[in-house]
């Protein structure tokens, strides 16, 4: 907890340490199945995020049955048992409460080996650094909402969303990484920043090898952005320094909150293309390299 890790460790054994993890959000699609497997997929990424391996899992479900009925219930629920199950994590148990608004996630434990455990601190200069999904969420839900979206653009959101970062996770941890964290709520410039303050490190992104959605930046441009990416640039912007060429917009797309965004993988530049190269065999066709760690004030970051 002392560096504000993903998720907390707690070691058991000189060979076990456990995982622990929890997160819930309200709906950020209109689909009740596809929501309740994002949130669990969401949940889930803290664990992979640290090289560990999910096994239990307990649901956490607020939820207006007098508005909503039972068969929203039965949506959410068996979209998280589906993607749990995906996960190859058992479902142990839970709790429910009566609200006002539906909010649905996780508390999932996991288990790692403590020498293998993999935190946001160990970013090194010279390493390369891999992000392995599109950015835009946040902004994209923004314009969902105000019906700005067509069905094609949702699906393919939804997807990136609901999709498990295991994969991603068990090929960095095979090919051995010096840091990683996910990108969720303080979107990449955020969770950027954290890892490169624990690292004492800086680092250095390269706007045009980051990937996202395309159709980010014409919403971003018409000023569809959620609070939470307001809450991040006011924050971390002092932290970043943009080259003149990077839009206005697009600084706002890099601090996008993000919803069960990808892993952000910090390693040594040869195993970096190789480590690329098992992730695009993997079917991860959005992983990229975005640019590399350097020995720059600790926290900061250059984004030309």
């Amino acid at each position: 907890m002392e560096s504000l890790e993903d998720a907390g460790v707690y070691r058991l054994s000189g060979d076990l340490a456990i995982i622990q993890t929890i997160d819930f959000f309200t709906p950020i699609v209109d689909d009740p199945y596809v929501f309740g497997q994002i949130a669990a997929a969401n949940a889930l990424s803290d664990v992979y995020a640290m090289g560990g391996r999910p096994i239990t899992a307990l649901n956490i479900l607020c939820f207006p049955m007098k508005d909503l009925g039972i068969s929203v219930l039965e949506g959410v629920l068996r979209g998280g048992m589906d993607k749990i199950h995906e996960a190859g994590v058992a479902l142990i148990g839970g709790h429910s409460v009566d609200d006002a608004e539906l909010k649905y996630g996780l508390s999932v434990t996991g288990t790692v080996h403590p020498d293998r455990l993999i935190t946001s601190s160990g970013a090194r200069p010279g390493d390369s650094i891999i992000l392995t999904k599109p950015l835009g969420t946040g902004i994209i839900n923004t314009a969902l909402k105000a019906g700005m979206t067509d069905q094609a653009l949702v699906e393919r959101v939804s997807e990136s969303m609901a999709t498990l970062n295991r994969r991603s996770s068990e090929l960095m941890q095979d090919i051995g990484v010096h840091a990683c964290t996910d990108i969720t709520g303080f979107g990449l410039l955020g969770h950027a920043a954290q890892l490169a303050e624990h690292s004492k490190v800086g680092l250095a992104l390269r706007l045009d090898s980051i990937p996202r959605f395309p159709e980010v930046a014409e919403f971003a441009q018409q000023g569809l952005c959620p609070a939470g990416l307001f809450r991040n640039k006011d924050y971390y912007l002092e932290r970043v320094t943009f080259a003149d060429q990077v839009p206005d917009y697009m600084r706002d797309v890099l601090f996008d909150a993000q919803t069960s965004g990808g892993l952000m993988i910090c390693l040594e530049p040869e195993k970096a293309e190789a480590l690329l190269h098992q992730l695009h065999q993997a079917g991860i066709a959005a992983a990229a390299i975005i640019g590399g760690v350097t020995a720059g004030a600790a926290g900061t970051i250059i984004v030309s």
